[in-house]
């Protein structure tokens, strides 16, 4: 089975509830998808947005699963040529909203003013959401969450996994603080 079959089949199967859903399913065999190109400073780049979306506390962060490098791959294999576009120019943009706002590059920006700069971002977009062409910010924060949590180390170390999961039981005692499953 070929991984975009099978990323065909888990959209199917998870309903695909991401606004972005359309990513998935628009495309995936077209001639023109898979020609985005990541460079070294792009991987490093993603690695510091995914790791500002999804932090290292208790529990390991974006970085901890190499979320930037997967990013790229599903990127260039998965996007259709018009999002691999949205995706690339967001960078840019991001890129571009860091030197205005603080007059530095994203790769020098504190912690917290990474943080402040996604989270203007993130509000900005909510309102536009049910628009048919996705927000770069949306494609980066909801690829940044598929890539971790479908990690070894989201699945395992943030969310609880057992291999064989045994029989359903739809009234599992839940305990507050509890992790949710991956499996």
């Amino acid at each position: 089975m070929d991984r975009r079959d099978l990323l065909k089949m888990i959209a199917v199967a998870t309903g695909m509830a991401m606004v972005g859903g359309e990513v998935w399913a628009a495309d995936l065999k077209s001639a023109d998808a898979g020609n985005a190109q990541f460079t070294q400073a792009d991987i490093a780049l993603l690695d510091e947005i995914a790791e500002t979306i999804l932090p290292k506390t208790s529990t390991p962060g974006a970085k901890d699963a190499a979320c930037g490098a997967m990013m790229a791959v599903m990127v260039a294999d998965c996007y259709s040529l018009k999002n691999q576009i949205i995706f690339f120019e967001g960078l840019k943009t991001l890129k571009g909203l860091a030197k205005r706002q603080f007059g530095q590059d994203f790769m020098q920006l504190s912690a917290s003013q990474r943080h402040e700069l996604l989270s203007k971002l993130d509000k900005q977009v909510k309102p536009v959401a049910a628009e048919l062409t996705p927000h770069y910010f949306t494609l980066l924060k909801q690829l940044t969450l598929l890539v971790f949590f479908t990690s070894k180390v989201g699945a395992n170390e943030v969310l609880r996994y057992v291999a064989v999961p045994g029989r359903y039981d739809g009234n599992m005692p839940y305990k507050k603080g509890d992790r949710a499953w991956a499996t």
